[in-house]
């Protein structure tokens, strides 16, 4: 790597003084990003939508949670406190009543000051019952809408959108896009406290149609719900598209779900059950209607879900008429003759259930689920994936529970599939001392279990053919420092994709965080993958097993210079291997810069980036601040540098305008991309604004 040392020198500049003086008033959005950016960094990479992440804690800070009427399920879903916190909190108020103010709940085992600075914004401690005054005068008097307007274009011109002649074009009907290179996306949604939520989202891709060919009358995508919580014995109610979450993921989860971080209590998952869906991923919800009913102790949820998704299409059946497909397609895309030629021709279908026995202490539950495939599904099978494919009708049953006890939280979920094998994952938290928790999971996804829609702890995406065991430790020697690890072991008993022998692994994580004050933070991580994966050298009769090794070193630093200035900066270095091959390196500096005034209508955020990669094998992944609800995780690969900055105006009152304009610059290549997003040149720029609206 020719300009290592110039990156580091240039980066110990950018490493700045700890020595000015003054606090910062804590900002709910302060709050808010660091949150998404802790969650993004575990789950790094591409195009994953946080949409509904954000929106959750927005909704508390706009109506905090009455900590003193608030149950186990309404804390959960705040998702800042883990489960040992929750159900000593909620014991206390058992024994000693009612919290007199916030700061009492220093007195409860398990929190200290960084908690409660936390959750501050979005909690609140009230003697008084607190309840909505639920009436349709209310709802329209109190209730808060939004409408967002949102424009995305790459400004170079990319492959897909360039000329063509009509004779290439004959030859190759796919060879162009069908639709300009804007990407465009609307956004309505009405909350009233957190008991009512009704909103649509409508969105085009870049290089997709609109109002005209193959969408004449329309956008690519629509989405829209509705969903109530809190009416009686209708705890929730979700119409139009929605998700629905049971257990530890294993029977079934759809949409987002977070894996191993630093902190140990991420291992265990909190299922909300039912919630709406807001974001635009094409593949990530339901659609039609679920319904929970809660009576005392029990409680009942019920949902459906039907609607036509993409399939890639391998032929047709000559007796049956029917389309034989080969997978569902999950990126949502229809930009092309051939996508378009996919899109909605498949009717997927779920039936499913939970029934459940909860308590402040102990939860039990039992989900099953039915998948229809409406259509002959005949996935490509090889070696390695004949086991755990799925079929044309698919169920799964799973029983799951968590129980508290002082200290120690058990948990764990096991799952049948009916014409398949068996999985189950099952883990305790530990908080030893208010200083040090401790974190154990161990889990074993049979070879044909066939996840409908799982999304468990584990290191495959599809928690089938995984034998593995998780060790984590969280510790906090004083205010100052908080000290975690784990160790993550993993086998697999039978051949996977790139990998045609059984082979094992691990994951290994160590993080020191060091917080002398509320205005400066700093971290030293290190993290480890090894794994076994088919050699480069390997012939098609014989592939030879090796070790593929990634090892990734970070230094981060935040400091609030002032309390309209903050600073970020990051010096990160990976290293790659595969075998006995050389070793891929990997270098990312950047140093951020953000502006936000509460007394002035201008706020700002910037990145300044310089990055080297020996290969795509070593690439470096960072989250960036972006506009509001949007969100970019680009990966640094190759050499040169990345610039963006994102600019807010507060126009008026419930009006408020983004601007972001991002540019990356490559030293070694001439052109960006291949195929249809193919960019010739050696810069890719792209701008974005956004306008919301609050009424």
């Amino acid at each position: 790597m020719n300009s290592l040392k110039n990156l580091l020198f240039l980066g110990v500049l950018f490493i700045p003084s700890v020595f000015w003086a003054q606090e910062l008033e804590d900002e709910k959005y302060n709050i808010i990003e660091q949150r998404v950016d802790f969650l993004l960094d575990v789950n790094e990479g591409g195009e994953t939508d946080f949409t509904t992440l954000f929106e959750q804690l927005e909704v508390f800070y706009q109506k905090p949670i009455n900590l003193n009427t608030a149950n186990k399920f309404t804390i959960e879903e705040l998702g800042l406190l883990n489960p040992i916190q929750i159900n000593n909190l909620l014991a206390h108020i058992e024994r000693n009543g009612k919290l007199i103010s916030f700061e009492e709940l220093q007195s409860i085992e398990g929190f200290d000051l960084e908690d409660l600075r936390l959750i501050q914004p979005f909690t609140k401690v009230s003697r008084d019952l607190d309840q909505a005054n639920i009436s349709l005068s209310n709802i329209l008097k109190e209730g808060s809408s939004s409408l967002f307007i949102r424009y995305t274009r790459i400004l170079e011109e990319q492959e897909g959108f360039s000329s063509i002649s009509k004779e290439e074009l004959d030859k190759n009907k796919n060879a162009r896009y069908l639709g300009s290179p804007d990407k465009l996306f609307t956004r309505y949604r009405f909350n009233y406290a957190n008991n009512i939520s009704f909103g649509f989202t409508t969105e085009k891709d870049a290089g997709e149609e609109f109002f005209q060919g193959s969408n004449k009358n329309e956008f690519d995508f629509y989405s829209m719900h509705l969903f109530a919580r809190g009416f009686g014995i209708v705890k929730q109610l979700a119409i139009g598209d929605f998700q629905a979450q049971f257990g530890q993921g294993l029977t079934f989860w759809s949409g987002l779900a977070f894996g191993r971080s630093p902190c140990v209590y991420t291992l265990k998952r909190n299922a909300p059950k039912l919630r709406p869906y807001t974001s635009v991923q094409e593949d990530l919800f339901l659609r039609g209607g679920g319904i929970s009913l809660q009576h005392k102790n029990i409680e009942l949820t019920l949902f459906y879900s039907s609607q036509k998704v993409d399939a890639n299409v391998s032929g047709r059946d000559t007796l049956s008429n029917e389309n034989i497909i080969s997978s569902l397609s999950e990126d949502g895309f229809h930009r092309t003759l051939s996508e378009v030629k996919d899109r909605n021709i498949v009717q997927n279908t779920f039936i499913g259930g939970n029934l459940s026995y909860e308590k402040r202490n102990f939860t039990f539950g039992i989900t099953g689920v039915y998948n229809n495939i409406g259509a002959k599904f005949q996935a490509r099978k090889t070696v390695y994936n004949q086991f755990g494919l799925l079929d044309d009708e698919n169920m799964n049953v799973g029983a799951d529970f968590s129980y508290l006890y002082r200290n120690l939280n058990f948990f764990g979920e096991a799952s049948k599939s009916i014409d398949g094998g068996i999985a189950h994952t099952v883990g305790v938290l530990i908080a030893l001392d208010p200083k040090l928790s401790l974190g154990v999971q161990n889990r074993n996804f049979e070879r044909n279990f066939k996840a409908i829609q799982s999304n468990a702890i584990g290191e495959s995406s599809n928690n089938t053919n995984e034998k593995g065991t998780f060790i984590g430790i969280e510790i906090k020697p004083n205010n100052h420092f908080t000290i975690a690890a784990y160790a993550d072991r993993f086998a697999f008993n039978w051949l996977r994709f790139q990998t045609d022998a059984p082979s094992n692994g691990h994951r290994l994580l160590a993080q020191i965080n060091y917080k002398p004050s509320k205005r400066m933070e700093t971290y030293f991580r290190f993290r480890q993958r090894s794994r076994g994966r088919n050699s480069k050298e390997s012939t098609e009769s014989l592939n030879e097993l090796v070790e593929e090794v990634n090892s990734n070193f970070r230094i981060h630093l935040a400091y609030k210079v002032s309390k309209e200035i903050q600073i970020k900066s990051r010096v990160e270095f990976t290293r790659y291997h595969l075998g006995a091959g050389q070793n891929e390196d990997g270098l990312l500096i950047y140093q951020d810069i953000s502006y936000k005034k509460l007394s002035f209508p201008v706020s700002f955020s910037l990145r300044y980036a310089l990055f080297e990669t020996d290969s795509y094998n070593s690439r470096i992944y960072a989250y960036e601040s972006d506009v509001l609800y949007a969100f970019s995780i680009p990966a640094y690969n190759g050499i040169g540098t990345r610039f963006y900055i994102t600019f807010k105006y507060h126009i008026k009152r419930g009006v408020d305008l983004w601007l972001r304009y991002a540019q990356t610059y490559y030293t070694d290549r001439t052109s960006i991309g291949s195929g249809k997003d193919e960019i010739e040149g050696n810069i890719r720029s792209e701008v974005k604004a956004q306008l919301r609206i609050k009424f």
